[in-house]
């Protein structure tokens, strides 16, 4: 059986430097490894939060090179420094055990940096900037800093840098508070026709249909549309939610076709980053107005198929300011028949006409969420 470490740091070599993602890489290698639970727990945490803080241990471990080492090794060093600064594990431990999983001819170089990590560590006023501290390429701060203003975008990007909390709703669905906070602001109620134009993988479709709501899940993938189906024979409501695929800038429905509307639209995800820990550095700053475009055809499209009198909901899993309050702007020029609904109260703050869910106000995801009604 391979030990906890060394599982760590296969998941880690190939994420880093082979593309794979995290959250299906680790799965397999955890699926095959044969180690108890409280080991998997281990591993998790150590993979999860290495990816997270990459740019970090970098850093950590950078002072002390002379040269750049070799992928694995260059894994084996991020490893340790994870453990010894932000895992809490004992520095003889996190030094030793990983110099055992590292590749031989490396042991004395990495044994020999990890040692110097952990007898000169870091203060707060030591790092050379808030980008390295807080292990994220220097855009992200640049562009949350502006949206966002700097105290809450730091404050956001440190909340992120935490383990997320696994939150399971009553039909064992995993999935974070402010998505659950969204679901519930659709206000859907039993009998209702409710369309979620982009489901996958079905979490938001099946609490709408739990609530009693006729539910409509649309993805424009057929393989996600797939997990939006499972997901809705799993938690017990597959009668309830059809599912379709369609592109939602192009829907197949007629005008006025439901009562409500919810466009959980792709974004770049930058709420998120705790729960998808390699996304940091897999976003590009292009991605922002690309996705933006995409919103907007989105809500454009999807304002048409609520009928008169009925809500239309957006929301996006980022902070940014182009894919949301822009978006919203933009909408509410485009369509005068939409009315803003009043924004939720705390812990959501007013962020356009309608509101953001930041990561340290409730130590969720963050979210923005707006909220109309189309003139009867």
């Amino acid at each position: 059986m391979p030990s906890a470490r060394k599982v760590a740091l296969d998941a880690l070599e190939r994420i880093e430097h082979h593309g794979a993602y995290a959250n299906l890489v680790l799965p397999t290698l955890l699926g095959r490894s044969g180690l108890p639970e409280r080991d998997r727990r281990f591993v998790t945490d150590l993979v999860y939060g290495t990816t997270r803080m990459r740019r970090a241990c970098d850093f950590l471990v950078d002072r002390f090179l002379t040269k750049p080492p070799v992928d694995r090794v260059r894994s084996a060093l991020r490893l340790g420094a994870y453990q010894l600064a932000y895992g809490g594990v004992a520095a003889h431990a996190a030094v030793a055990e990983t110099v055992a999983v590292t590749p031989r001819s490396a042991r004395g170089l990495v044994n020999a940096v990890l040692r110097r990590v952990a007898d000169q560590p870091l203060g707060p006023d030591d790092w050379p900037d808030d980008a390295t501290r807080l292990s994220v390429p220097d855009w992200v701060v640049e562009r949350l800093t502006a949206d966002l203003g700097r105290a809450q975008a730091l404050a956001a990007l440190a909340t992120m840098n935490e383990p997320a909390e696994v939150v399971e709703r009553p039909d064992g669905y995993v999935q974070d508070t402010a998505s659950q906070l969204v679901t519930a602001l659709v206000g859907a109620e039993a009998g209702e026709r409710v369309l979620d134009l982009c489901a996958a993988p079905g979490g938001k479709a099946t609490a709408l249909a739990a609530a009693g709501a006729r539910v409509v899940a649309a993805d424009v993938r057929e393989r996600r549309a797939g997990l939006v189906r499972a997901n809705a024979e799993r938690t017990g409501v597959g009668d309830r939610v059809a599912v379709v695929t369609a592109d939602g800038t192009r829907p197949p429905w007629r005008a006025g076709s439901f009562d409500r509307v919810l466009v959980d639209a792709p974004c770049s995800g930058l709420g998120t980053l705790r729960r998808r820990a390699d996304l940091r550095w897999r976003v590009e700053p292009a991605s922002v107005d690309r996705l933006a475009a995409l919103q907007r055809s989105l809500v454009a499209a999807a304002a048409d198929l609520v009928r008169p009198g009925g809500t239309l909901v957006y929301s996006v899993c980022t902070l940014t300011v182009a894919e949301s309050v822009e978006v919203d702007a933009w909408l509410r020029a485009e369509r005068p028949d939409l009315t803003p609904l009043d924004p939720p109260g705390d812990p959501w703050a007013p962020w356009g006409s309608g509101a953001l869910l930041l990561p340290q106000a409730a130590d969720t995801d963050g979210m923005a969420l707006f909220r109309y009604q189309r003139s009867p």
